[in-house]
């Protein structure tokens, strides 16, 4: 069974994204040697990356364009963009699943033979995937700001849902790494 994973930036206030679509500038804030690091070492764990569309298509137009070892990484793995409405997929190895994404959850977490499943950004697809209790861990940069307002990252649902922390680390710049997995379910680890 394949893991679900959960990562994003987020404020104090609980904002993954300003007031604006991709309004990401906070994210200076604690980038560094550290973050890019980690982020490097969590791309080793990735066999597929699960977007929604909108976060899709700007990541696609974001990474095709830089250069690195972290975008190299995102330029390779597997790609799926989640999608009700429909999207063209250019960007290398993605493709689209259309319709409902709990129609093809569990196919995909049942292809034993991949690493795991990460959703970077995409808070309406975490929002349906944790109504859905289908994620296994929530990774979160906590970034040292207040935007005052934006796109927040949990959105609100009527279903309360507990975690255990498993790891909190600082980093020199200020953020600090938290890493969750469901109460209810045995830590799985990759």
């Amino acid at each position: 069974m394949r893991k679900l994973v959960t990562w994003d930036m987020m404020t104090l206030d609980g904002y993954f994204e300003g007031k604006s679509p991709w309004s990401l500038d906070f994210h200076s804030l604690v980038w560094g040697e550290e973050l890019e690091a980690y982020s490097l070492q969590q791309l080793e764990e990735v066999g597929t990356l699960l977007f929604g569309r909108r976060t899709y298509e700007g990541m696609a137009r974001h990474w095709e364009a830089e250069t690195g070892a972290v975008a190299d990484r995102m330029n390779v793995v597997e790609k799926i963009a989640a999608t009700r409405t429909g999207t063209t997929v250019k960007w290398s190895n993605a493709r689209v699943l259309q319709g409902d994404i709990s129609d093809h959850l569990a196919a995909l977490k049942g292809e034993s033979d991949k690493k795991g499943i990460f959703v970077f950004g995409s808070a309406d697809l975490t929002a349906t995937l944790l109504e859905q209790q289908v994620v296994d861990e929530i990774r979160l940069c906590l970034v040292p700001t207040i935007l005052g307002g934006g796109n927040p990252l949990f959105k609100n649902d009527a279903t309360r849902k507990d975690f255990k922390l498993i790891e909190a680390r600082p980093f020199k710049s200020g953020g600090v790494l938290l890493r969750y997995v469901r109460a209810d379910a045995e830590a799985i680890r990759l």
